[in-house]
Parts: structure tokens; C-alpha cells; sequence
């Protein structure tokens, strides 16, 4: 058993939403293991942002208005550098057909499950489809950064979750960075990438709405 990634999904998917005090023994006795690997697990943790050590044992972190700004500043310069790379290989031939038809996938559940207003569904599909983009661009330092600032925004979003203000927008979004990687045009890429993002936080800013 990976302690570490078990520890992480119990928070990243709600088990333990954000402000949540958690102790080295609640989680020995949740998980069947002794205190060692849950130490290192937590330290880790504490590492990635996710928790924060306490009086007894951890609490999960829960970013203020402006941490939260600053990871989706980064996530947008990241997620542009993505976008750009992955162009790149698509102008250099070294994206297959099929890998491009699996990011228009991503992009069609994302797309269903907020219409049909599957919020859960919808979250994890559309950090899918961002996940997939840093895939594609072969680039694994980008994507480990952009997995820690995804987990953070995640676990401190999750309690604002409502409908999407912009469920069509965001499809449109997603398409335009589809087409500039297709095309294999790093600069549209990039650009349209960033919007994306810092369209999200500016709505997430001024609404209280993940989407």
C-alpha cells in the first residue's frame, strides 16, 4: 500500500475536506498501517500544501483568497507552457491521431457531465483533459507542479462547488486550445491556454464558482 497516495486521495476527493483535523492515529487505524509510514506520508503532504501541522497530528489547508489567486496564476503560466509543448510535438508529427482524439474525449465528458450537471463527474473530467494536455507535452517537472497546485485548488474549491455560471464557455475554451494543438501552433496554444485559466479564476474570484 502506497500511504502516501492513499492519504492524498482521502483528501483530494472529500474524505477529509479542507479545515478538517486529522491525527497520525485516526489514519493508522483507517488504513491498517503503523505511525512510520503515516509520518512520512504527512510530511509529505505538508510538503505538497495539502496539510499543516496542528496541535494533535495535521489539518487540511484550506487556501485564502490570495494563495488561492497565486496557484491559479501559476497554473496558467504551467498550463500554457503545456499547451505550447504539446503544440510543439503536433508540429513536429510526434502526436498520434489517437492521442488527439483521446484529448477530444476528455473534452466531450467534461463538456456532458456539466451540462448534465454531474458537478463531481464534471471536476474530475475536466482536470483530466488539463492533465492530459501536460501529458502530451512529455514535460513530467510541468505536470508534478501542476498536480500539487491542482490537489490545492481542488481541496479548497471543493465546498463552493455549484453550477458553472459558464458551462458553454468553458467548452469553447477547451476547443480553441484543441484546435491550436491540432494545428500545431504553439503561440495560439499557449495564449488560449492561459485565458482559459485565468477565466476560471476570475469567475471563481467573483462569483464563488468552480468550473
Amino acid at each position: 500500500m502506497d500511504v502516501y497516495e492513499e492519504v492524498r486521495g482521502l483528501i483530494v476527493l472529500g474524505t477529509y475536506p479542507a479545515g478538517r483535523p486529522v491525527t497520525e492515529l485516526e489514519l493508522c487505524e483507517r488504513l491498517g498501517v503503523s505511525r512510520t509510514p503515516v509520518r512520512e506520508a504527512l510530511r509529505r503532504l505538508e510538503s505538497d500544501g495539502l496539510v499543516r501541522a496542528a496541535r494533535r497530528g495535521v489539518t487540511v489547508v484550506e487556501l485564502d483568497a490570495k494563495a488561492l489567486r497565486n496557484a491559479y496564476l501559476v497554473r496558467a503560466s504551467l498550463e500554457a507552457l503545456t499547451a505550447e509543448l504539446a503544440a510543439c510535438r503536433q508540429r513536429e508529427g510526434e502526436l498520434s491521431p489517437a492521442s488527439l482524439a483521446r484529448l477530444v474525449e476528455h473534452a466531450d465528458l467534461a463538456d456532458q457531465a456539466t451540462r448534465q450537471g454531474d458537478l463531481v463527474a464534471g471536476v474530475r473530467h475536466n482536470r483530466a483533459f488539463h492533465q492530459y494536455i501536460g501529458t502530451l507535452a512529455d514535460n513530467p517537472a510541468a505536470l508534478e507542479v501542476l498536480e500539487r497546485i491542482w490537489d490545492q485548488i481542488t481541496v479548497s474549491t471543493r465546498a463552493s462547488l455549484t453550477a458553472p455560471a459558464r458551462p458553454v464557455r468553458v467548452d469553447e475554451e477547451h476547443r480553441r486550445v484543441i484546435d491550436a494543438i491540432t494545428r500545431g501552433d504553439p503561440q495560439k496554444a499557449a495564449a488560449h491556454a492561459r485565458e482559459h485559466v485565468l477565466a476560471t479564476m476570475s469567475v471563481l474570484t467573483d462569483q464563488g464558482e468552480e468550473t
